[in-house]
């Protein structure tokens, strides 16, 4: 079989979300070094989880460290779902450049991440190539849930393995589209992609980068493993 589609995850694969962290610091009144270090906390605590469970959202764990006076369900009404997505400009200067290349070597792109819903209307004014695009609180369908990569399939209406999967997690990206049946590929940047290329599981993935820009070249060995 051969490999028909690339999927890729949003946040820290395609994104980088310093900016979007670095508002919610500033917003929360936290320095930035502070928030930071907890993110890396929240991102060290995930490794006792129970493998397919569903974590809380980062913020809520971060707040419980560097805010515990706020309430995380009131936080997240007090500000727009607009000033909590990402802009244009975060974009990682290869994720355009590689899902052109992806294209060109015959392969169809998707999108599939958790976001919130304010992230579709970025996404589709972007002008980044893809065909389809699954965002969770739109689908009500959240990462690492197998119903996430159920959709991703059916959305696509191609066998799951002929699909690659790229992301930066190892809990929420590289072990449930493994699961699935997928070629689970693993970037590893940002806070869980340098943390978690250190967890066992990481072994699941069937190609395992340290940016984004070698995907392209590498997709023969990804057409290797199709199946």
């Amino acid at each position: 079989m051969a490999l028909a589609a690339v999927f890729f995850d949003v946040g820290e694969t395609l994104v980088d979300e310093t900016g979007v962290w670095g508002r919610w610091a500033d917003w929360l009144d936290v320095p930035h070094l502070t928030f930071f270090a907890a993110i890396g906390a929240a991102v060290a605590l995930g490794r006792d989880r129970p493998q397919g469970q569903r974590p809380r959202p980062v913020l809520h764990e971060v707040l419980r460290l560097v805010r515990p006076d706020l309430d995380f369900e009131t936080v997240m009404r007090s500000r727009s779902e607009a000033e909590q997505v990402f802009t244009l400009d975060d974009l990682y200067p290869d994720a355009l450049p590689t899902l052109l290349a992806v294209r060109e070597r015959g392969c169809r792109v998707g999108l599939a991440a958790n976001q919130p819903a304010a992230a579709e209307a970025v996404l589709r004014d972007s002008g980044l190539p893809f065909d389809w695009l699954l965002i969770s609180e739109v689908a009500d369908v959240h990462k690492p849930d197998a119903a996430f990569f159920e959709r991703v399939v059916a959305l696509s209406g191609l066998p799951a393995g002929s699909i690659a999967y790229v992301g930066d997690r190892v809990d929420n990206d590289v072990l449930p589209a493994h699961a699935a049946g997928m070629l689970a590929v693993h970037v590893r940047r940002g806070p869980w992609g340098v943390v978690q290329a250190q967890w066992p599981g990481v072994d699941c993935a069937a190609l395992r980068l340290d940016s984004l820009s070698e995907l392209p070249g590498r997709l023969p060995e990804l057409e290797a493993q199709a199946r």
